[in-house]
């Protein structure tokens, strides 16, 4: 069962490293493509697709980093974690633009981060 439950959180962080990844694409492609060539601004520009990314990115990180820093007794994925996800809570505050892809980068490479991190260690 011990063994069922780590593959499972092994999974789910990276997960979370694709979702971050996908977060980071989605913010560059907001500022380049959408602007320069018009395509799908309003659909893939909704504040809707960042706030259920930023839901999803804070349910798999607390889960997966959480358990991750138990097992490990490392808190060090934790800290950097939790930094990533604050700045990716804040660019919901700014608003569309720089502002907000900006903080939101640097907070999903946090994460991301956070999700190597974590792997490395538990195992």
């Amino acid at each position: 069962m011990r063994d069922a439950l780590l593959s499972i959180r092994d999974r789910l962080d990276r997960v979370g490293v694709f979702l971050s990844g996908m977060c980071a694409l989605h913010c560059v492609i907001g500022l380049v493509l959408v602007p320069v060539l018009g395509l799908g601004g309003g659909a893939f520009l909704a504040p809707e697709i960042h706030e259920v990314g930023l839901g999803l990115a804070i349910l798999v990180g607390v889960v997966t980093i959480g358990i991750g820093a138990l097992r490990h007794g490392r808190m060090g994925p934790l800290i950097i974690g939790g930094a990533g996800i604050t700045l990716m809570a804040s660019a919901l505050a700014v608003g569309h633009g720089p502002a907000e892809a900006a903080l939101t980068i640097v907070g999903v490479a946090l994460v991301a981060y956070a999700h190597i991190r974590n792997l490395r260690l538990a195992s």
